[in-house]
């Protein structure tokens, strides 16, 4: 998501770069161009014009010191302006003595209503809160179905009535999270493949009945400006507190989700960034334009790994580097650890001057499974001293992960070149990166 918006914008910054100085003439051809790329990546036109005509206003008359040169001095302008579209500030959950607190889904149908109130009561149970989900989409039996499956898979309880009218159900669920002690109730709402009447009364009722404290409108990211008129309408009727921006990791061009909260001015809470249901994240508007204008996301990097990282390990590990007994066991076990903070272009992409270099690059996420699968195919012994995998080996390894030998070749020469390195840094210092640097390298 919003690749092309960063590639246009990078190739501004690098021709702006070249000038001596910011000129008015520089900067006006500058904001045209960023303006074309706005709208080429489907910003609302409006929302795209007083965007630039912000920067424009921002940059002429700029001084620009000895050390920067102007394509430096534009994209902090740009930088500024557009944390200021997506929010400003983080606007965190906020939380109330009640029980339970109640939080309603609102959207389209599609748009990953439901999978996002399995995420967000995933999240909250990690966070120490009780939640309950409560299936109030009585039009499609489906979504029952699902929420009742995806709440097995975080072990979350969950409330139906199978029959039952969605303000009825709604109701008595509150009621059940009282006797329960669940701390924050998660309704699910119906949605349709478009706004309609029925659909929007409905959504009114079982707000006027529950009171939620926070209602929060789910909006596919890949809709295009059918995002932006969808949101208007809800908000409308349902008067939200909130926007989530779903499927951020698809490859549309994304524009009409930098245009959700201008156009409506309420805050981004989460980003969905994947379909396991540990992707999701809360919405930082200053981390999201540095991801935007290629500049990284070193904070939210370091947060996956203290996530993800189990201490214990990563102290064993550390001691094992220093005595440069690093076993392809080790290597299977880091892999893991990078698994789990998701998608590996979505993870390099954190890291500052690696987002543009990557953009058209085909990564892998599978090559890990490959990886791991070979690793889990050799004996301990083979994980311990890979020097004594010969020719049969290879084979039955190959064979038993389902890869190549060509595969196992490459997995073993790129072990042995870090083996190597290791070695050769043996006297220096370690951190937890140490490692996943070098299977990024690798």
């Amino acid at each position: 998501m919003f690749e092309q918006i960063s590639e246009k914008f990078e190739g501004i910054f690098h021709r702006l770069s070249g000038q001596a100085r910011i000129t008015e003439e520089n900067v006006s051809d500058a904001v045209g161009e960023v303006r074309r790329a706005l709208l080429e990546a489907d910003v609302n036109y409006k929302v795209a014009r007083q965007f630039t005509e912000e920067i424009q206003k921002q940059a002429i008359g700029k001084e620009v010191a000895k050390s920067l040169n102007p394509g430096q001095v534009f994209v902090k302008i740009v930088y500024d302006e557009l944390v200021q579209l997506l929010g400003g500030a983080t606007s965190e959950m906020q939380f109330s003595q009640d029980i339970p607190n109640v939080i309603m889904i609102a959207g389209l149908q599609g748009s990953g209503k439901t999978t996002f109130a399995a995420k967000l009561a995933s999240h909250l149970k990690s966070k120490g809160r009780y939640p309950l989900l409560v299936a109030c989409d009585v039009h499609r039996p489906a979504a029952i179905d699902q929420l009742e499956t995806l709440a097995g898979q975080i072990g979350v309880p969950i409330y139906l009535e199978r029959g039952s009218s969605a303000v009825a159900i709604a109701k008595n669920a509150i009621d059940y999270a009282r006797k329960n002690a669940r701390d924050v109730a998660i309704i699910d709402t119906a949605g349709r493949l478009h706004v309609d009447e029925e659909m929007m009364r409905e959504a009114e009722s079982v707000k006027s009945t529950v009171n939620p404290h926070q209602v929060y409108f789910v909006v596919d990211s890949m809709t295009g400006q059918d995002a932006v008129n969808t949101a208007q309408e809800f908000n409308r009727r349902l008067n939200f507190d909130g926007v989530i921006l779903t499927k951020l990791d698809g490859d549309a061009r994304g524009g009409a989700a930098l245009s959700v909260r201008a156009v409506v001015q309420k805050p981004i809470k989460f980003v969905s960034v994947g379909e396991k249901l540990d992707q999701l994240e809360v919405f930082h508007p200053d981390r999201m334009s540095s991801r935007i204008l290629g500049m990284g996301d070193v904070v939210t990097l370091v947060e996956k790994v203290q996530e993800q990282v189990d201490e214990k390990k990563a102290a064993k590990l550390e001691k094992r580097l220093r005595r440069n007994e690093l076993t392809l066991e080790d290597f299977r076990d880091q892999l893991r650890e990078l698994k789990k903070m998701g998608s590996l272009k979505d993870v390099l992409s954190m890291i500052p001057g690696v987002s543009g270099a990557i953009r058209n690059a085909s990564v892998d996420d599978k090559a890990l499974v490959r990886i791991e699968a070979m690793i889990d195919s050799m004996t301990i012994e083979e994980r311990e001293k890979p020097h004594i995998i010969d020719g049969r080996r290879r084979r039955r390894i190959a064979a038993g992960s389902g890869t190549t030998v060509q595969e196992l070749n490459k997995l073993l020469k790129q072990f042995s070149e870090m083996q190597r390195m290791f070695k050769s840094l043996s006297k220096g210092k370690f951190g937890k990166g140490a490692l996943g640097n070098a299977i990024l390298r690798s």
